[in-house]
Order: C-alpha cells, then structure tokens, then sequence
C-alpha cells in the first residue's frame, strides 16, 4: 500500500500538524487519557516486572477481552465490563498465587485461566447477533469515541492506584524481592499480594480502554522492562518507565490519528523499539543487568 494512503494530512510542519492535531476535541480527550493511562502504567508496570508478575497481568488483559464483550452483549458501557472482569480476574490470581511456592502450579492455574477467558470472550462475541462493529477496539485499541466523562474516570482510577502503590511501595518493593524474608520480619506479603493484583487488574482495565484488551503489554509491561534494563534503583527506573510510557502514547496518538492503523500497533511498535534499542546499547557497551536483577518476563 503507498504511503499516501497510510498517512493521510502529516507533513513536514510539525507545527502545523500539531495545531491540527489538537483542534479536535475527541483528539484532546484521548490525550489526555493517553496521558493519564501511560503515566499509572508505567509506575504500576515497574513493580508488575520487579514481582515477575507479568503472566499474571498478561491473564489480566485476556480477561479483559470477555469483559468487554460481555458489556456489548448486555448493553451495559464497555468500561464496567473492563473493570468489572479484570476485578475479578485479579481477586481470582490473588487466589491461584498463594504463597507462591509451586510456580510450576501457579503458572499452570493462571494459564488455565487464561484460556477459559478467551473462550468466554469469543462465546459473547458470537452470542452479539447484531454487527459487533467495535470489536477491533476492544481487541486493538483506538483513540475514537473517548469522552470527557470517561478521561475523569480514567484519572480517578489512575490516581487511587498510583497512590495506593505509593503508599505499600517500600514493604512491596521488599516482598517482591525477597518474600520468605519480608515475611519473617512480619510483612504482611499475602495481602500485599492480593492487593497489588487488585490494583494490577484496575490498571489493565484502564489501560485497555487505549491499546486494546490484548495489547496491554505495550504499556504496561515494555516501558517498565527497558527502564529496568536502564537500572535497578527504584525512583529513577520508575520515573524512566513513566517516561518512556508517555512517549510512545503521545507519539502512537499522533501517528493513529494522521493513519489508517490502530493507536495499539504503534504504541506496540514504539515501545518494543526502544526496548530493543535499549537492550542492544547495553550489550554493545557490556552494561547487561546482573542476574540478581529482575528478567524481563514474556515481553
């Protein structure tokens, strides 16, 4: 397909293409709500990829899926189907997970899971008699249809999660890296645990409003990977995953709406670019992280 068709209106004028891009009140809200989601992803996503959790908010996106095509069949709004699920979703991997001693069960669990949900998802979505036109969406995100009401329920959810996180950081930050120990010293790691997932759930939830049910990893989980793979100390990795986060967002908007592809595919694309970038660099210079460092995990 010729480039002319794929990019419809950017030219070289940035500034120009900027006014344009901004002149547009739906364009406005998903800026916003690009901003507000890429901003909780990437404090939320740090300690998901520090935890090894990332199979777990993996599940979460699938269940997401269902979700939302359970609230297109009821006609309820799409979002309550998100949270509503992922909730749940959540509460049942704080379940499975336990002490979190028989990873080969646990990952088992969570995989049966997983499964179940995207069969649950493909069953609403057949079980919709009339043209699910939205269904691309829910799979792949888009920018388009992102009211006001709904960018003031993505920044209170985003704020009560990031607060929470902010508030259980040093004993989570210390459950994650060390559990029998955190434990010993009266952490208490189990609630910790379902907690986190509670809020991982909430953030998925939120985050698939953008990128789609199943490209949840492209916010939640690269932007996080990579600032790890920068450094291990907790501020600055997460101030870079915030970072990176909001990067990909404003620059994946901006390419969807002068496009004929998905917000989701360049979020996807950027992010993973600047992880291998990343990654790369640091083995060319021999700056690899240690093996005591958390590994990048299904990303």
């Amino acid at each position: 397909m010729p480039e002319a068709a794929i990019f419809q209106g950017l030219s070289w004028n940035s500034v120009r293409d900027l006014q344009q891009l901004v002149s547009y009140p739906f364009m406005v809200n998903a800026l916003e709500a690009g901003t507000i989601v890429a901003v909780m992803a990437g404090v939320i996503g740090w300690f998901m990829v520090l935890r090894r959790q990332t199979f777990a908010g993996h599940t979460l996106s699938i269940i997401a899926f269902p979700g939302a095509a359970a609230a297109s069949l009821a006609g309820a709004p799409i979002a309550a189907g998100y949270f509503g699920f992922c909730g749940v979703g959540a509460l049942m991997l704080g379940a499975i997970a336990g002490s979190r001693r028989s990873l080969s069960a646990e990952s088992a669990a969570i995989g049966s899971l997983q499964a179940l949900a995207l069969a649950l998802g493909f069953l609403f979505v057949s079980l919709y008699h009339g043209v699910l036109n939205g269904l691309d969406s829910l799979l792949f995100g888009t920018f388009l249809g992102i009211t006001r009401n709904q960018v003031v329920v993505l920044l209170v959810v985003a704020a009560a999660a990031v607060i929470l996180v902010g508030v259980a950081a040093r004993p989570l930050i210390f459950a994650s890296v060390d559990f029998d120990v955190a434990r010993a010293t009266g952490v208490p790691v189990v609630a910790l645990g379902f907690g986190f997932l509670l809020v991982l759930g909430l953030s998925v939830a939120e985050t698939s409003q953008i990128t789609g049910a199943l490209l949840v990893f492209a916010l939640l989980v690269t932007p996080a990977a990579t600032a790890h793979r920068i450094t291990s100390r907790p501020a600055l990795g997460i101030a870079l995953s915030v970072a990176i986060a909001l990067a990909v967002t404003w620059v994946g908007l901006a390419l969807a709406y002068f496009s004929i592809y998905p917000v989701g595919f360049y979020v996807t694309s950027l992010s993973f670019a600047v992880y291998l970038i990343v990654r790369i660099s640091r083995r060319l210079a021999g700056r690899e992280p240690t093996s005591e460092q958390p590994p990048m995990e299904a990303a």
